[in-house]
């Protein structure tokens, strides 16, 4: 977990580092890249440092508390693993070691719809129910049968993802030949030279972690042999004419929670609330879509007043700490969620990394709430801001 120093890790810039060293640079990319020229995706983490807390003095600090509840649930810190596309392959059979951490956390782990690891596997790791995120595919058959799936594995809160009506240009990808156009260059960087300049990823992740499809899609994806077949299938198969009308049947198939997630815009906000849902999730897809679109950060409060009391808000995009979490639920939101965090704690050294992180993150949310005289993560509010 540590670096040649053996140093260990104490924040996320730690973790992405040795990330980077470990997973081969096609991946590495993907997961840490934006869209264009990744101005919103640096935007993302900025805006939340921009946000001051006060700081308050000679306030009872000896029984800080950092749960909430959530959608009848009760959390151990405001704090979702967020549904990451070939999350797996960070780790041997990522997923289940992620939702392995968050169980031990006290916390929800989504799956992706693209997620490397099936419903089933995860479902099996405990009886605490995973979330899981959808895309809408065309075939309407195909979503109700993996919703089915779902509810058979236990998931009871179903995000839909809302803001992928076409796939953001990411320049990362297409240079790695993830997203095609470097015809030769593209396919070497993420081929075999690749993954013997990262033995470790190559051995416990290449060899050991299969198969290495989307668990979930596999059996609907027909002579696909590695995660790009698949990324092509799905761009080809998601639905982008879905409207509120679609989301209007959904909330008619989907008997559990249903969160949206994609929400940047006050009137997308009120149209949410309109059509049933219970939830929303204030994102612009951690700044993988639109380049140039404002922050989670500058629109959460904006959203907030227009319609905090009438729903559950949530919030991703840039969190990477405890403080950043205090943040959220100041600025409005009942919960934050995290994906690159814990792909990058996951890919620096597992399930046990994954736990340290999210252990520092409790532990930097308790520093945050003793000294800004919050105390108890129920009770945060702007008061705490500067």
């Amino acid at each position: 977990m540590g670096d040649s120093l053996n140093l260990l890790p104490a924040s996320f810039a730690d973790f992405r580092r040795a990330a980077e060293k470990r997973l081969p640079r096609f991946l590495f990319d993907y997961i840490d890249g934006g869209a264009g020229a990744e101005v919103t995706l640096r935007r993302n983490t900025a805006d939340w440092e921009a946000v001051q807390l006060t700081q308050k003095v000679l306030r009872d600090a000896s029984r800080m508390d950092c749960s909430v509840d959530l959608f009848g649930e009760q959390l151990a810190l405001p704090l979702v693993l967020a549904p990451i596309g070939m999350g797996g392959m960070s780790a041997r059979r990522g997923e289940v070691q992620a939702k392995r951490a968050a169980d031990k956390a006290g916390i929800p782990f989504c799956l992706s719809t693209v997620g490397i690891c099936t419903l089933e596997e995860v479902g099996a790791v405990s009886d605490r129910p995973a979330w899981f995120q959808l895309y809408m595919l065309k075939d309407r058959g195909i979503v109700q049968e993996i919703l089915g799936r779902a509810w058979n594995s236990g998931v009871r809160t179903l995000v839909f993802t809302i803001d992928l009506a076409v796939l953001g240009t990411r320049y990362r990808d297409i240079r790695n030949g993830m997203a095609g156009g470097l015809g030769p260059w593209g396919r070497l960087r993420s081929g075999p030279l690749d993954w013997l300049l990262h033995p470790r990823w190559a051995w416990d992740v290449g060899l050991k972690g299969g198969p290495h499809g989307f668990g979930n899609i596999a059996m609907y994806v027909k002579q696909s042999k590695n995660p790009r077949d698949y990324l092509h299938w799905t761009g080809t198969q998601f639905d982008a004419s879905v409207t509120w009308k679609d989301i209007e049947w959904l909330r008619q198939v989907w008997k559990g929670n249903l969160v949206l997630k994609g929400v940047l815009d006050t009137d997308d906000a009120r149209q949410a609330v309109a059509v049933g849902a219970d939830g929303m999730i204030v994102s612009n897809h951690g700044g993988r879509q639109l380049d140039g679109v404002a922050s989670t950060a500058t629109m959460l409060p904006r959203i907030a007043d227009a319609v905090g009391s009438d729903t559950t808000l949530l919030v991703d995009g840039g969190i990477r700490s405890g403080q950043d979490l205090v943040r959220a639920l100041a600025l409005g939101a009942k919960a934050a969620l995290v994906g690159r965090p814990w792909v990058m704690a996951l890919a620096a050294g597992g399930e046990a990394a994954l736990s340290r992180y999210l252990g520092l993150v409790k532990q930097d949310m308790r520093t945050a709430l003793g000294l800004s005289g919050a105390i108890n993560a129920r009770d945060v509010g702007r008061g705490v801001l500067l």
